[in-house]
């Protein structure tokens, strides 16, 4: 059985300059792993407590010494020695040591970092891809996702110019490497569409995504169709759209706020229902605001078909908020963050809820990167219907994608279950 030799864990940089933490892991038999921590901006009120130092004087008060230091002494001591049988057991043992409801004892940013970092080093101890690890823990074969990559970025992502978060484009390829492809048209004909029409370069927000300075979020739709057909390509037929509203961030007492206007939730619900009718969009996520449950209930049962209500702050990758919507029919997709719950048992008992439920899973990443790529394998493991990385752009976001070229063409080649 693993047992944990040695802890580590250093304060790095994300992709937006703040700290987060880089985690190390050595087995008893010298199996070695180590993790990379992500970190968002716009982020759910139920989401896992993410342990910052406080100290105004070093990086705004967003440093992470103290959560390095609970890896290095808190976690290390208590586990030092102790056998884990599986990646549940060591888990289980990080969340009885927090003991609060939300990690914010230890952190969930050091707690997630360990989770990770030891299944990097059980995957190493056993000498088999990380994805294959992943997919061992599910009980799945394994799956390449399709690609949601963003293209244009507002709301927190992007000094909020317009008030939806993301548009997205969906390539429909059937290999990562033509998905790759088709996105890479799309967003340079994106580039020269915003140069002749915003007169600036093509600036980007946190997650890649271009962000001019649109006059409505519906313009942001418009452009993103034009970018489509200025590539060569059909929208619906060859790239699908989707959009991350974070509607939570532009709710108060009762009513949107959009560069559209302001809406009560009957209203904002046609909203969305407007741009499902107008738009190839396979998922709205977060619509309404992340409490709204009887909005969401009554958003997913107006939905067409192909469009999903994808629920990213409304779960928060939590089992008891994943449960209660599916028992109100509340959404019919999962946004999966782990560092929004905190460990990957967790995370993955969220993944089987969903699934079992026959909801989509989109594993994501967040606006605050690292140039790890384990969240590449996860999704594989896991057989993500979608994976959300960002754009194609910026070595933090490219890594999952190159990450996913190299499975697709040297580990996953030969197997029947990597077709998207």
């Amino acid at each position: 059985m693993p047992q944990i030799h040695a802890l580590d864990a250093l304060e790095i940089l994300d992709s937006r300059g703040r700290p987060t933490l880089h985690v190390t892991c050595t087995l008893g038999d010298g199996a070695h792993g180590a993790a990379s921590v992500p970190s968002g901006a716009s982020t759910g009120a139920a989401e896992a407590h993410e342990l910052r130092d406080g100290d105004p004087a070093r990086y705004r008060g967003l440093g992470c010494l103290q959560a390095a230091a609970h890896v290095r002494e808190t976690i290390f001591n208590a586990l030092s020695g102790s056998d884990f049988s599986d990646q549940a057991a060591l888990d289980s043992a990080l969340i009885a040591l927090d003991g609060t409801a939300n990690k914010s004892r230890l952190g969930a940013n050091a707690i997630l970092g360990v989770s990770l970092a030891f299944a990097r080093a059980c995957a190493a101890a056993q000498r088999r891809p990380l994805w294959a690890y992943f997919a061992a823990l599910a009980g799945e074969a394994p799956r390449l996702p399709r690609l949601t990559i963003n293209l244009f970025s507002g709301g927190k992502h992007a000094g909020g110019q317009v008030s939806i978060q993301d548009v997205l484009i969906v390539p429909l390829a059937a290999t990562i490497r033509g998905a790759l492809e088709q996105a890479a048209a799309v967003y340079q004909a994106a580039a020269v569409l915003i140069r002749d029409r915003y007169h600036m370069r093509p600036l980007t927000a946190d997650e890649g995504g271009l962000a001019p300075d649109f006059e409505t979020d519906q313009a942001m739709l418009d452009l993103a169709m034009r970018a489509i057909e200025a590539a060569g390509f059909t929208p619906g037929h060859e790239i699908a759209l989707a959009v991350d509203v974070a509607a939570s961030h532009c709710y108060a007492d009762g009513l949107y706020t959009l560069s559209g206007g302001r809406f009560d939730r009957e209203a904002m619900i046609d909203h969305l229902l407007g741009w499902a009718a107008r738009y190839p969009l396979i998922s709205i996520e977060d619509g309404l605001a992340e409490d709204d449950w009887v909005g969401w209930a009554a958003l997913c049962a107006r939905l067409p078909a192909h469009t999903r209500a994808l629920g990213d702050d409304l779960l928060c990758t939590h089992p008891a908020r994943i449960r209660r919507a599916v028992d109100l029919h509340a959404a019919n997709a999962l946004l999966l963050k782990l560092n929004q719950i905190g460990t990957v048992t967790e995370a993955l008992a969220g993944r089987a809820l969903a699934a079992a439920a026959g909801w989509q899973v989109v594993a994501s990443a967040r606006s605050g990167e690292t140039e790890d790529h384990w969240l590449a394998d996860l999704a594989v493991g896991w057989r993500a219907d979608y994976l959300k990385v960002g754009s194609v752009t910026q070595s933090e976001r490219l890594a999952k994608y190159n990450r996913l070229l190299y499975i697709e063409a040297r580990e996953l080649a030969s197997a029947e279950t990597h077709k998207i």
